[in-house]
């Protein structure tokens, strides 16, 4: 069981467990399953994924641009 877990903590690989007569259970890291409940909530609001998909697109027509980030220090 180790090297499965270890399989899926390490590697991102998910693992079916086929049950006989029951449903199967899918196993998975839980950095995996709280990325996958983010991108359902993100994706799952019309405004969010409009504006993700606007965002998408003017990246893929070169509407890009680029700053200058500033340097501040810990003490401000």
């Amino acid at each position: 069981m180790k090297k499965n877990f270890d399989r899926i903590t390490d590697d991102y690989e998910t693992i079916v467990v086929t049950r006989k007569n029951s449903k199967n259970i899918v196993m998975m890291s839980e950095e995996s399953y709280n990325n996958l409940m983010e991108n359902i909530y993100v994706l799952g609001n019309k405004s969010n994924y409009d504006w993700l998909m606007e965002s998408k697109a003017q990246l893929e027509n070169g509407h890009v641009g680029t700053h200058k980030l500033i340097e501040v220090s810990g003490d401000e």
